[in-house]
């Protein structure tokens, strides 16, 4: 067994240490919109939920030389924001997503991926999601580096559901009919695999 001191690696080596064994990961496509009114849309899979009382979700957010990126800049201005499950059917569009684009210029548009109003919040979520969560900000915590934040913790109350039809069976969710994808590291993803069960102990 290798045992290693991550005060001795540096940050692109610890990074492979975390995503190469914190897995599988789920994916959050986040949208969220700049002050000039821009549709911004990524990918986060430092994701997950944070209690069900009432229901909260955590996106963490990295930023890059200290500088907040488009989705936490604008979530802490507007403080609302879609959160959608990414599935093996809009994956490719998806990670199209993924690219450096200046502030005033939409992934959304550059993915093809279709707008679609939200019910309780300004933010548009897209069509092209099985599952998709309006949140509104609960807090921004301002996390790890040495001489400014080296990310932003989003913390989004969730408002409102929004389930396709087909994969809703009496209040859950089925997850063959999600096909949710998960991340790897690298370039890798993975699929949900063999389901198995186990009784919890009372």
């Amino acid at each position: 067994m290798l045992s290693i001191d991550p005060a001795a690696n540096t940050e692109r080596e610890n990074y492979k240490l975390l995503t190469g064994s914190i897995i599988p990961r789920p994916i959050a496509f986040v949208t969220s919109l700049s002050e000039d009114g821009t549709l911004n849309g990524a990918p986060f899979s430092y994701f997950n939920i944070v209690t069900a009382n009432p229901p909260m979700i955590s996106v963490s957010v990295q930023r890059s030389e200290g500088n907040q990126k488009d989705t936490a800049r604008n979530i802490s201005s507007l403080k609302e924001f879609v959160v959608h499950i990414v599935d093996h059917d809009n994956v490719e569009k998806i990670n199209i997503t993924a690219a450096n684009l200046q502030p005033d210029q939409s992934e959304i548009e550059l993915a093809q991926l279709t707008p679609i109003k939200s019910s309780r919040i300004a933010v548009p979520g897209i069509t092209e999601a099985k599952v998709r969560m309006e949140c509104v900000l609960e807090r921004v915590i301002e996390l790890g580096g040495d001489d400014s934040p080296a990310c932003d913790l989003i913390i989004g109350k969730i408002v409102q559901f929004h389930v396709e039809k087909s994969i809703y069976e009496k209040g859950r969710i089925n997850p063959d009919g999600l096909g949710a994808v998960s991340r790897l590291a690298g370039n890798d993803y993975a699929r949900v695999g063999e389901l198995f069960s186990i009784e919890r102990p009372i």
